[in-house]
C-alpha cells in the first residue's frame, strides 16, 4: 500500500566494548552517584533534571582547569554579516543593534569561562561549526572556554593536561563539532540496554555512565542547534526535552557554563528576547553573488518578514493544520523569480542552478519508508511525498509541529546509514521488553527521544532543524555525520532509493547553501 500526501485524511502524532551482566556497585561508594532515577513525574522534566545533576556531580569529579573567559564584541549590528565556506552568512535584528554589554546572553554567569556566545557565533549561523572549533583550538591550545571536560571531551575523566592529550579528549568536538550530552535513563522503560560498544569508555564506566540495564547515564554526541530564527520552532532540542526556551537558557547555563546559581528571571527574559530578535540566513553566494536581487528573496530580512505567516500546523502534510489549508511540496519560493532574468555567465549559470535545485526540492517524489514517526504511526509501509514531508514550514523547513522521526541517522550496525561516516560513535544493543516492539533489538548510536519517553517507538527520533544558514555550520545532522550538504544529499538519495542525478544533486547541493 502507497499512501500519498494530500490524497489521506490521516493525522500522523507526534572505550571497549562492555555487556551487562556483572553487578555493579562501585557508584554506591561514591557521593552524589547519578544512578538514581529521577524523582520528577514528567518525563522532559526528569530528565533535564537528570541532565543538570549528572553535569554538576562530573565538574565537582573532574574539574575545569582552563580559566580563560568567551570574549564578545561590543556589539551586533542590525545587519551582521561574516564570510563562511560558500560566500556570506548575515543576521538581521529587526529591533536594531544590541549592546553585549550587560546582555546576559554574552555575560559569564558560571564558572568555567563559558556563555552563550561560546557556542552560539553568528559566523556559525549562531551554533558553531567544526571548521571554526579548529580554528579555537589552534588559537588557545585548546583552552578556549569552548573546550571543557564536562561536555567538550568525549569523556568528563579524560586527561587534558597537555595540548596533545587536549586534542584527543575532545577530537569528536574537532572532527565532528559534537558535544557530549549525559542524560538519565527514565524510569520503568520498555527497553534494556544489554550491551555498548564505546571507544571513549564514558559509558561503560559506572561512575560517568551506565550502571546496569537500565540505569545510570546515556553519553550521546550531538551537534549544537542554532540561537537563531526561533519563531519557528516546534520543540526545543534535537530531542524535544525543553519545555520553552526560558527553561533552556537556565539549563544550559547551570549545565555548559556550570554554574552555581541559576540566572535570574529578568536574565531569562533578556536572552529569550535577544534570540528571538535574530534572524539568520545566506545573503551572498560566491557564484550567484547577491541571494536578495532581482526578484530573490534571500537573506535574513526575508527570514523576519515569513515569520509574519506562520503558526502550529502550518502547511502540516498529515492533516495537522489547524486552519484546514491544504499541504503543498512547494516549501520555498525564495529563487523562483530569477528563471525571468536568464542572463549569461558563471553569476547566471549559479542562479540557475540554484532556481533548478530550488525545483528539487519542492518537486521530487519520494517513497517514505522505513520512518519512525510516519511509516508505523500511519500504518503504511510506502508513503509518496517529498522533501517538504519532513520540512514543510514554508521558507523554513523544519516541521512546523513536534515530529520527532527516526529516518536511520542513528542507525548502528547492519542498518548503518548510507553514506555518513558515525566512526567514534558509541554503538548501543537496546532489547525491547515490553510494549508493541517487544521482543525487537535495535542498534543506534543516539537513542533520541527514547531515552525521555523509555518507548521502543521512540529509538532514534530527533527533530529535523531549521534549514536556514546550512553553509556556515557544517557537519550535518544531530550526530556530525554528514561532513558536507553533498553528503547530505547522497544519504537521502541512497536511503530512499529516489534516484537522483549528478546534476540534480550539485543543483540541490547549491540551492542549501543559499538558504
Amino acid at each position: 500500500m502507497v499512501l500519498r500526501i494530500g490524497e489521506a485524511r490521516c493525522r500522523a502524532s507526534a572505550s571497549g566494548r562492555w555487556m551487562f551482566g556483572v553487578a555493579v556497585g562501585i557508584l554506591a561508594a561514591v557521593p552524589g552517584a547519578t544512578s538514581a532515577q529521577p524523582a520528577a513525574t514528567d518525563a522532559p522534566a526528569a530528565t533535564v533534571a537528570g541532565e543538570i545533576a549528572h553535569l554538576q556531580e562530573m565538574g565537582r569529579l573532574f574539574p575545569t582547569l582552563g580559566k580563560s573567559v568567551q570574549k564578545a564584541p561590543g556589539i551586533i549590528p542590525r545587519l551582521e554579516l561574516d564570510p563562511d565556506p560558500s560566500g556570506f552568512v548575515a543576521t538581521y535584528q529587526p529591533g536594531g543593534l544590541s549592546v553585549t554589554m550587560g546582555n546576559p546572553f554574552f555575560q559569564n554567569l558560571g564558572t568555567n569561562g563559558r556563555t552563550c556566545f561560546t557556542c552560539h557565533q553568528p559566523a556559525d549561523g549562531w551554533a558553531v561549526s567544526a571548521q571554526h572549533m579548529k580554528a579555537r583550538f589552534a588559537a588557545s591550545a585548546g583552552q578556549d572556554p569552548l573546550f571543557r571536560p564536562v561536555d567538550g571531551a568525549t569523556c568528563p575523566s579524560d586527561d587534558v593536561s597537555t595540548p596533545a592529550a587536549r586534542r584527543q579528549a575532545y577530537g569528536l568536538l574537532l572532527a565532528k563539532g559534537l558535544f557530549r550530552i549525559g542524560l538519565p535513563l527514565p524510569a520503568n522503560p520498555e527497553f534494556s540496554i544489554t550491551g555498548v560498544d564505546d571507544p571513549h569508555g564514558c559509558n561503560t564506566n559506572p561512575l560517568t555512565g551506565l550502571t546496569g540495564p537500565n540505569s545510570g547515564i546515556v553519553s550521546v554526541y550531538r551537534r549544537p542547534l542554532p540561537a537563531t530564527n526561533l519563531g519557528f520552532l516546534s520543540s526545543i532540542m534535537w530531542d524535544g526535552r525543553e519545555t520553552s526556551l526560558a527553561s533552556q537558557a537556565v539549563d544550559a547555563i547551570l549545565g555548559h557554563a556550570q554554574a552555581a546559581q541559576p540566572p535570574t528571571s529578568a536574565q531569562q527574559q533578556q536572552i529569550v528576547a535577544f534570540e528571538r530578535g535574530l534572524y539568520t540566513a545566506q545573503l551572498f553566494d560566491a557564484g550567484a553573488k547577491s541571494l536578495s536581487t532581482n526578484g530573490a528573496t534571500g537573506g535574513p530580512v526575508a527570514v523576519a518578514d515569513a515569520l509574519a505567516g506562520f503558526y502550529p500546523g502550518v502547511n502540516d502534510p498529515f492533516d495537522g493544520n489547524p486552519r484546514g489549508i491544504p499541504f503543498t511540496s512547494e516549501i520555498f519560493t525564495l529563487y523562483g523569480k530569477w528563471g525571468g532574468f536568464p542572463g549569461a555567465g558563471p553569476t547566471s549559470a549559479a542562479r540557475q542552478a540554484i532556481i533548478r535545485g530550488q525545483d528539487v526540492f519542492n518537486q521530487t517524489r519520494i517513497n517514505i519508508t522505513g520512518v519512525t514517526g510516519i511509516n508505523d504511526v500511519l500504518g503504511v509501509p510506502v508513503v509518496s511525498g517529498s522533501c517538504g514531508t519532513c520540512h514543510n514550514t514554508p521558507n523554513a523547513g523544519n516541521h512546523s509541529l513536534a515530529a520527532p522521526l527516526n529516518i536511520g541517522i542513528a542507525n548502528a550496525g547492519a542498518s548503518s546509514p548510507p553514506g555518513l561516516d558515525i566512526s567514534g560513535l558509541p554503538v548501543f544493543t537496546i532489547a525491547c521488553n515490553s510494549g508493541p516492539l517487544a521482543g525487537q533489538v535495535f542498534q543506534v548510536t543516539d537513542l533520541g527521544r527514547a531515552t525521555i519517553t523509555g518507548k521502543c517507538a521512540d529509538i532514534g527520533k530527533v527533530k529535523g532543524p531549521i534549514l536556514r544558514g546550512l553553509a556556515a555550520r557544517a557537519p550535518y545532522f544531530h550526530n556530525g555525520s554528514a561532513t558536507t550538504l553533498r553528503d547530505v544529499v547522497n544519504f537521502y538519495d541512497q536511503r530512499f532509493s529516489i534516484g537522483l542525478t549528478d546534476q540534480q544533486k550539485s543543483d540541490l547541493v547549491a540551492f542549501l547553501n543559499a538558504l
